[in-house]
Formats: C-alpha cells, structure tokens, sequence
C-alpha cells in the first residue's frame, strides 16, 4: 500500500472536527476504513486500492450508499454479514484482505453505528468496483467457504474479567476494529493469519506483508506507542511506510483515553525473544561506519542519538534492530515520509539506494544493527538485492 498524503490544510480541518465525530465516524476511524477503501485521488470510499496476494492484487471495494456500485441496497443484516463472515450481499465470499477476521469481534454497538453513518453521513459515489486480477480458476470464490471452516471464527470479542477495564478496551480495539494482527500477526500456508488474539504468542509478533516488515508490537513501551499513534512521532522514533496511512487516517483521531488503553494492553503481552546474532565482521564494521559518517550522521548524529520528536534515534529503533531488517532496508534505500498529523507536517527522509551498491547498503546496515547497543545480525549484500526487488514491485 502506498502512502497518500493529504493536503495539510484539509487534514487539519479534519483533526479540528474530530471531537464532533458521530459514534459511527469515529468506529470508522478506529477501524481504518478511510485509508483502504479511499484510492490515492479518488472519491472517498469509494474502493480501488490494491491489495497484493501471492496469485494477483485484488482491489477495496466503493463502500458508500451509492445503490448500484456501493452498499446502499445493504440492509443491516447485509452488511453485518459482511463484516463477520464475509459474505456479500450476492452471496459471494469476499477475499479475507478484508479483515473480517478481526471485524466479527466488533460489538453490535458499533457494528450499528458504523452502518448508519455509511448509510446517512457519507456521500454516495457512483463508481464502479474493479475486479481482481487473479487469473481464473484461481479467482473462484467457492474454496474461500472451505478456508473460513479453516481459519475464521465468527464468535464476538469477550473480556477477560480478571484484566482491568482499561486493558480489555484496549484488546477490543486491537483485535477487533484496529485489525492489528492483519499486518503485524505472521502468516501461514493459506495466507492465514496464524494467531487471532492475545492467547497466542505469535499474535502481533511481527510479519512481512507487501514489501514491507511489520515489526513485533508485543511489550511496547506505553508512553511511545501513544505518541506514535498520536502523531506519527515520539522523542525517539517516527513513524514511516504503510503503517503512517494508519496514523494519518486512524490513531490520531482516537481519543487519548483510547490510545492510553492500547498501549496498556499491548505492554502487557509478553515480548518476543530477539534472535541470536552473530557480530559482523570489523572490516563491515569499518566500511559501514564510513558510509555512515558520509551519509547519515549529519542527521542522525555521530552516535545515532538523532534529535528528539524530530529525526529518529538509531539506538534501540525496533525497524533496525528487527529480526528482519526489511523496513529499514527499505527505508535506506528508497526514503521515507512520516504521515501528517494535526500536530506534525510530514518530514521526509531521502533514499541512498541510487549511489550505494548492494555491498555498500549491506555493511552500513550491518553497522547500524551493531552499533550503539543494538544487537541485531549483519545484513548481506543478498538481502539488499531482494529489497531493491520489492521496491520495485510495490511502488
């Protein structure tokens, strides 16, 4: 998915309004509507993004009340059958890149409320839907009914009488509307996502998903996860790639008392243990702090302290010292922006990838993951050709 970016006058004048959000608006907003279903320079909502699979991208579908391409002859009924089980209102099976796995959690509250404002508060858009581009007969939706009896269930969210209350709002909101573990849970065989909740150790443990590495969100630090999903900025990290649609047009319109309840319960699951690493070689070492100090410690600083709720730390940053280094790759080599947010323009961070070779990229990522207290493994110059592949392919 590709990051969009909004003009800030118009972003602004949303985060303005967003304490006069509707019940429904703000579900929408939790649940991440707007930034899958809105095509960059398209209507709202009214679908055309692609989503990649290993068979072909299949495309968000126009969710507006518009009766002949949209969801306006949807009945409740329809459109909660929809969201739990992921079924259309033909009959069809939708493609689990819609998130109902996490959507059948949602309380029949905001299931309603979320209708309504799709229903009455949303202009209807007449565009048509686009059809997948995966060949036939691999493009069949029968064998999705067989994957469901597999993989999905339908039960709603419960809470965990012996947590607080604070922390069940927060796991409602992570596993059920926010869809966390669609990007951050790994995948199986079937493209199943292999944990559904927090009973699982492998739940939001981190996954590779569409060029990118969602990193573990298990035992995050709370007073930074409020302030990443808040504005796309902490005194030592920022946020970047896909997960900055998410804050622009998610998190940072949740309200403090919410953020604060998903930070609590993602500190409380028990974060994974890193791999073992061996240490690189000092010849990588050396090479890779040459190309530091000639491209990247003028910003980030001599010993990669970077400059707080402005430029990212490099010590302890979770992209760097993931198991696997892809994001940061990625970031390397082909930039990044940081999303706007009511309280931070974006900031962009230039790619190197045209003037640094596979060998050059890899030792200076091997340094930065060995440097300054990290202990992440040495990167290979493989590694580095693979990411220039994906940058490639999901531009």
């Amino acid at each position: 998915m590709r990051l969009r970016l909004s003009s800030l006058g118009l972003l602004l004048a949303l985060a303005g309004s967003a304490q006069a959000m509707s019940q429904g608006e703000y579900v929408a907003r939790a649940a991440d509507c707007v930034a899958c279903h809105s095509a960059e320079n398209g209507a709202p909502l009214a679908g055309g993004v692609a989503f990649s699979t290993p068979v072909g991208a299949v495309y968000a579908t126009n969710i507006t009340p518009d009766r002949e391409y949209g969801i306006g002859n949807y009945s409740f009924e329809d459109f909660d059958r929809a969201m739990r089980q992921g079924i259309a209102k033909d009959g069809h099976h939708l493609y689990p890149a819609m998130p109902y796995t996490a959507y059948a959690k949602m309380s029949e509250t905001d299931m309603r409320a979320l209708y309504q404002w799709l229903m009455h508060e949303v202009p209807a858009q007449p565009v048509a839907n686009r059809d997948s581009d995966i060949p036939w007969p691999l493009s069949m939706r029968w064998p999705l009914a067989l994957w469901k009896q597999l993989f999905h269930r339908d039960e709603g969210w419960q809470p965990q009488t012996q947590q607080s209350e604070r922390w069940n709002r927060g796991a409602y909101l992570v596993e059920g509307p926010g869809h966390c573990g669609s990007c951050h849970t790994p995948r199986g065989w079937a493209m199943q996502e292999q944990a559904l909740d927090n009973g699982d150790a492998r739940y939001l443990s981190g996954a590779e998903l569409d060029g990118w590495y969602a990193p573990s969100l298990r035992g995050l630090p709370p007073e930074e996860t409020v302030s990443l999903l808040k504005t796309g900025h902490s005194a030592h990290s920022a946020i970047a790639g896909p997960m900055g649609e998410v804050v622009q047009h998610s998190t940072q319109y949740l309200t403090d008392e919410d953020l604060q309840a998903i930070a609590v319960y993602l500190r409380s699951l028990p974060a994974t243990a890193p791999g073992v690493a061996g240490a690189p070689a000092a010849s990588v070492m050396q090479a890779g702090q040459q190309t530091y100090a000639m491209y990247c410690s003028t910003c980030h600083g001599a010993k990669g302290e970077g400059v707080p709720n402005v430029i990212p730390a490099l010590s302890g940053n979770i992209a760097l010292t993931a198991d696997n280094p892809l994001t940061a790759l990625r970031v390397v080599l082909d930039g990044a922006q940081t999303p706007v947010t009511a309280e931070h323009m974006t900031q962009t961070m230039p790619g190197y990838g045209w003037t640094l070779s596979d060998r050059q990229a890899a030792d200076l990522m091997s340094y930065l993951r060995g440097s300054w207290g990290n202990q992440a493994a040495p990167v290979t110059a493989q590694q580095v050709e693979q990411a220039r592949q994906l940058n490639v392919q999901h531009r």
